[in-house]
């Protein structure tokens, strides 16, 4: 009975060990099948200025109408964001292909909106955008106006003729006089 049992136990750690080299040996096939199907060249773009000088100013005047949605408050050429890199050259290859500025604007509102444009157009989608400080100003403006009227208007009563005799006799029990 002893015997079947340790030949039961060792068959048992000799499935296991098969399991074990198995699993391992696919995870290193899996890891050196990433490795040479991956293509380092296409993980990075190259980021390279037009050859036609009049060509890279177009897409350096269009860059710097597009913010970067990293960064928010730059345009793509100023940041260093690997969005705002991609975007730079997507701008260099659609001004390559013979795009018009307005053309690639506008392929880039259809893609990320108005947001995109680091001077959105006034419309009603974006109203509140450009009205918006302004009307907080306003707004302040009034509430400072009601807060000093009403503080003003609001501030201790006068006091009444038996009020005033009050006091004018309590400070002269005290020596003093009111000037």
């Amino acid at each position: 009975m002893i015997g079947i049992g340790l030949r039961l136990i060792g068959g048992l750690r000799m499935i296991v060990g098969v399991r074990l080299v198995a699993v391992q040996f696919l995870g290193t096939l899996l890891l050196l099948g990433s490795v040479h199907f991956s293509d380092p060249a296409s993980a990075q773009r190259v980021e390279t200025p037009l050859s036609d000088p009049v060509d890279e100013a177009r897409a350096r005047s269009v860059m710097t109408g597009l913010r970067c949605l990293v960064c928010q408050n730059q345009s793509i050429v100023d940041s260093n964001a690997e969005l705002a890199q991609q975007l730079r050259i997507i701008v260099r290859e659609r001004v390559a292909a013979g795009d018009s500025s307005r053309e690639i604007r506008a392929s880039m509102v259809a893609l990320y909106g108005d947001w995109v444009l680091m001077k959105p157009p006034f419309k009603a989608t974006t109203g509140l955008l450009w009205a918006g400080p302004a009307l907080i100003f306003v707004f302040a403006l009034i509430g400072v106006i009601f807060y000093f009227r009403r503080r003003r208007t609001s501030g201790a009563a006068g006091l009444t003729p038996a009020e005033q005799a009050r006091v004018e006799a309590l400070l002269s029990d005290t020596g003093d006089q009111p000037e």
